[in-house]
């Protein structure tokens, strides 16, 4: 996958703060896309059955950042929101900082949107009515987005990192999380704090059956004051078959609210269709 100048922009600019996720092409492994998209014979404890990728060589985490084209032309787009929130943002919190958004999440469900939350395990605890109330929504999806937040690889944007032997602890903390929270519609996808992971890193995560989901366009929503922007820079990237990532914060990202409004409409009147990113790996399988 070709990274334009904005892309690489807009990712340095979500990896600047320890709520933004941005991919690092420069390490990232390169992904198999000649392995097949199946259904995975058992879900990673405390999940729903969904689709899951085939393991890729190696028998390595696989990672899916997009669907492909399909052969009967359909439009359609998978909006993810990244619900951050690191382990040690507890007293912030306590002090009123807001790592949740309601609103944005009710205006989802108001435009009918589906979407798919990569969740933390912190996130989970700190708000559980929510998580609960996303996590039962069939609106919704839940993917793990760790416990901490913290990188699972050297160099990740500044992000504090989990050390070789607790990568797998700390996913299976966030999923215990998000039981005990209440949530139902958990599904075994990943995604890598700040998107910066390494073959080590999905041989470990292996054995947890879950495909790592990362994505084609990048919102740059993270602390963007201009909602217009936001929106600007999705409708220029999203083409049939995108994954886009956006977040669920409003102190991280205040205008992503905003420019769903016009981001919604506009991909609507193109004939786009929002799916989940379940949706899109089931479209995978098939094509």
């Amino acid at each position: 996958m070709t990274i334009t100048a904005r892309k690489l922009l807009a990712i340095a600019l979500l990896g600047a703060s320890l709520a933004g996720c941005g991919s690092d092409p420069a390490t990232a492994p390169r992904k198999d896309k000649s392995a097949p998209s199946a259904p995975a014979p058992a879900a990673a404890p405390g999940t729903v059955s969904a689709p899951t990728m085939a393991p890729g060589p190696g028998g390595i985490t696989p990672v899916f950042d997009r669907a492909p084209k399909n052969p009967r032309g359909e439009k359609v787009v998978a909006l993810t929101f990244d619900a951050d929130m690191t382990a040690d943002q507890g007293p912030r919190a306590a002090g009123g900082e807001h790592f949740d958004n309601p609103a944005l999440i009710a205006d989802l469900k108001r435009m009918k949107v589906p979407a798919t939350v990569f969740m933390t395990g912190r996130w989970a605890k700190e708000y559980p009515a929510e998580a609960r109330a996303i996590g039962t929504d069939p609106n919704f999806e839940i993917g793990n987005h760790s416990y901490s937040h913290y990188a699972f690889k050297a160099d990740c944007y500044g992000l504090p990192v989990v050390p070789k032997d607790r990568t797998r602890a700390d996913v299976e903390k966030a999923t215990a999380q998000f039981k005990k929270a209440g949530v139902q519609n958990a599904v075994p996808y990943f995604r890598f704090p700040g998107g910066c992971y390494d073959d080590e890193v999905l041989r470990t995560l292996a054995p947890l059956k879950m495909t790592a989901v990362q994505w084609d366009v990048v919102s740059g929503d993270a602390f963007a004051k201009d909602a217009n922007a936001v929106a600007e820079q999705v409708l220029a990237g999203v083409q049939p078959g995108s994954l886009v990532v956006m977040h669920c914060t409003r102190s991280a990202a205040p205008v992503t609210d905003a420019a769903l409004q016009r981001i919604v409409p506009e991909l609507r009147k193109r004939g786009y269709r929002f799916v989940k990113v379940s949706d899109l790996i089931r479209s995978a399988a098939q094509h």
